[in-house]
Order: structure tokens, then C-alpha cells, then sequence
């Protein structure tokens, strides 16, 4: 049996017990070969109910073309209240992930602590999420992420929902707000694509985790916005954000953060979990790494090997110049048993190039990272740290890390950069 196919059977049956006896603490799981397959239990905090919000929305996708009306996916009927008649994806291309319905628990009343507190439980390496909006920093740990999917929270007055999907390895932030009223999501034990599917405690619509799309129920065509953040090493986002909140491990649930329940999944010559899709494009290996971005219509996808390779890359996505940046130092959340010694598989970040009026264009000298007008050197966060535009910042473009596979799936349109 495939070592990933043998993992997560062990994890989903410690998932199923865990959401029979919420209380219980479930123990580690191992398949034989030394792999973690440790999983959840824990009760669901579910927040208070609806508050209206000045934020803005996403109006829903048009033309909105609904599939005929079929068998709702088994069991959840049971378990929602959402409207199965109105649905944009076939219910052939779900899957149980294991757990049931907020079996694997969002974290609703998120409490923080300051950097100087978390350092004492973070390592240099590990990677985390960092989110600014109104002079406002919060920064989440994948350790954390990695064992719930979802933090529901407000940060300078907006509301915003944390995700990470381990499967297809995507960390993305939503603007939670959907015509005026502050959405906060849970997970619904199913997957599409191997990918996350949320849903809102408002509506009870389901929400594809990769593309921001609700895909069944009242909400159906509705885009959530994607927000801009970064994916650092815990030592770039202490350093940078001194003053930032950092997510506590006291989240009221028991887990054991700082391990990874997916050892071993990354490898690029394994298979995807639970997968079942259109074929993977043969460009890249299912599990490759790729840094993806999506502006005014057009995809495009940077190997990890190219960007290691080049460290800079100056491109042209759906008429607007872009620079990827790429830089040694983040270990990967699903590599080793421990997060803090996962393979460095480097963090990057998407910028626009133009700045000022005027149009930069970005090379690796050395170890700097310099524009070739003015030699002024720059650093991850997109900020000229020295030279002439010392002081000014490029303007960050959305981008999503994901396994080639699961990107793919969902934008078959992709172009694959090549130097």
C-alpha cells in the first residue's frame, strides 16, 4: 500500500473515534513505518451569531449556471441545513475526509500572546502567516493551522478567516465579510480534490478553500476575497513585526503543536491523498511546489526549483508587470515529524514592479535582491532596505502556495513559468 494511502487511513480512524467522543483525547497512531498519523478530537466553539459589518463583499460570479438537482453528498443532510438544490459542482467529485462536521475544530475566539512570549515555543524556521490590515499585525503559526484548517478573526476591524488546507498545502486569508454581513467558517469533513471544503455558520454554503468560491447552497457563485499574506520563517516575522499579536497554543483544544500529523507527505515522487480529479498535467510532478498567482484572467504557476534557482523572477501576468521573490530559510510543515525540521523549502512573494510611475526591474546579486534602475536592495516584504528608494514598498500581489496537483485541478489553464 502506498506509505500516504497507509498514513491516512490510521489518521482518519483516529478522526471518526475523535468525533464520536469529543472530550476523549485521542492518542498518536502510527502505520508501521515510524510515520505520525495523530489526528483530532475536541469540541466546537461556535462563535455568536451574525453582526453587520461596513466591509465590502464580493458580488456573486455571473453568468451563475447551476447543475441539475442531485443526491446531496451521503450523510449530509444529516448534518447541515444547507440548500443541496443549489450547487456548481457535481457531487461525484466530493469525498469524506473522515471526520464529520467541525471534526476537525476552527479555532472561533482566537487568543494571542506577544512575540517575546512566542519565541519561547517557536523556532527560527518554522513557517507562519502574517496578516496587517488598519496598523494591526496578527501572525499564525502553521503548527497551530496545521491542526485546525480555520481561525475565524478580526483584525483591525475586519473580519478575516486563516486557512490552511495540509493535503493540497495552501495557506490562504479571506476577507470573511459577504455583502455586509461577517461571515466565520468551519470545516465540513468533506474534500473536493483533495482540497479543503468550509462552510459558513451563517448560511450553512459550502466554500471551495482553494479557489474562495462558494460551491453549494444560498451563497453559490460567491467569490471571497483573497487578502494579501505572506508565508515567513518565524524569525523574518519576529524581526519584521516586533509589535505584531502571535495566535497562543491556548485555543482550548489539546493537540500536540509543533508536530506534524502528515510526516512524509511532501515527498514529490508520492501519490496525493484522497485525491480523485482530472489528471495532473505532466509539466510537474503532482506534488511539486508551486507559487501560483491569478490577475485579470490569467494563471500562471513558478516551480520552486526555478524560483531556488533564480531567486528572482521579473514577469508579465494578465497585463501587469510582477517580480517573484525567493529566499532560503522556511522549512516545510509536511516533511519531518517535527515542523522546526522540515526541509528549507524557502519563502517567497509577489510584488508589483512598478513603482512611483516608474517600472523596476529586480536581479539576485550575491545574496541582495536589487532593482536594476537604481541598485537600491530589497528585501521578502517587498521594502528597499538601502539605496536610493530606501524607504518605499512595492505593492504586494495575492499569491498561493499549493502542490502542483491541486492548483491544477482547478485552473487547467495554468501557464507553468520556465526561464
Amino acid at each position: 500500500m502506498n506509505m500516504n494511502r497507509s498514513l491516512y487511513a490510521a489518521a482518519s480512524l483516529a478522526i471518526l473515534v475523535a468525533a464520536c467522543s469529543p472530550s476523549a483525547n485521542i492518542p498518536s497512531v502510527d502505520d508501521g513505518s515510524g510515520n505520525l498519523a495523530s489526528e483530532l478530537s475536541g469540541s466546537v466553539d461556535v462563535p455568536a451569531e451574525v453582526e453587520p459589518s461596513t466591509g465590502s463583499g464580493t458580488a456573486p460570479i455571473a453568468p451563475l449556471e447551476l447543475l441539475p438537482e442531485e443526491d446531496p453528498p451521503r450523510g449530509a443532510e444529516r448534518e447541515f441545513i444547507t440548500d443541496f438544490s443549489k450547487h456548481t459542482i457535481p457531487y461525484s467529485d466530493i469525498l469524506s475526509g473522515g471526520p464529520p462536521k467541525d471534526g476537525i475544530p476552527s479555532i472561533d475566539r482566537p487568543q494571542f500572546v506577544t512575540v517575546d512570549e512566542a519565541d519561547e515555543w517557536l523556532q527560527d524556521i518554522e513557517p507562519v502567516t502574517v496578516y496587517e490590515a488598519v496598523g494591526e499585525t496578527r501572525i499564525y503559526p502553521i503548527q497551530i493551522l496545521i491542526w485546525h484548517e480555520i481561525v475565524n478573526d478580526v483584525v483591525g476591524g475586519q473580519a478575516v478567516t486563516v486557512t490552511f488546507c495540509p493535503l493540497c498545502n495552501t495557506a490562504i486569508v479571506f476577507d470573511a465579510t459577504v455583502n455586509g454581513i461577517k461571515l466565520d467558517f468551519g470545516t465540513t469533513g468533506r474534500l473536493r480534490f483533495s482540497n479543503l471544503l468550509m462552510y459558513d455558520r451563517q448560511t450553512e454554503t459550502w466554500w471551495q478553500q482553494a479557489t474562495g468560491e462558494a460551491v453549494i447552497g444560498e451563497l453559490v457563485g460567491t467569490q471571497l476575497t483573497f487578502l494579501p499574506a505572506p508565508l515567513l520563517a518565524w524569525s523574518e516575522a519576529a524581526a519584521s513585526f516586533p509589535d505584531a499579536q502571535v495566535l497562543s497554543r491556548e485555543t482550548g483544544f489539546v493537540r500536540n503543536y509543533g508536530s506534524n500529523p502528515y510526516v512524509g507527505y511532501d515527498n514529490i515522487n508520492s501519490s496525493p491523498f484522497l485525491f480523485v480529479g482530472p489528471p495532473t498535467p505532466g509539466q510537474l510532478p503532482p506534488l511539486a511546489r508551486v507559487t501560483t498567482v491569478d490577475l485579470n484572467g490569467e494563471a500562471v504557476a513558478y516551480p520552486n526549483e526555478v524560483l531556488v534557482a533564480q531567486g528572482v523572477v521579473n514577469d508579465l501576468v494578465g497585463g501587469t508587470d510582477v517580480v517573484v521573490i525567493w529566499q532560503p530559510g522556511l522549512a516545510s510543515a509536511l516533511d519531518s515529524r517535527s515542523l522546526a525540521e522540515g526541509q528549507d523549502i524557502g519563502s517567497n512573494a509577489v510584488f508589483e514592479r512598478e513603482l512611483d510611475g516608474r517600472l523596476l526591474t529586480f536581479s539576485l546579486r550575491g545574496e541582495k535582491i536589487t532593482d536594476d534602475q537604481t541598485g537600491s536592495t530589497w528585501n521578502i516584504l517587498g521594502e528597499a532596505i538601502d539605496g536610493e528608494l530606501a524607504g518605499k514598498s512595492l505593492t504586494p500581489v495575492v499569491k498561493v502556495d499549493h502542490f502542483w496537483f491541486s492548483w491544477a485541478a482547478f485552473r487547467p489553464d495554468t501557464r507553468v513559468y520556465q526561464p
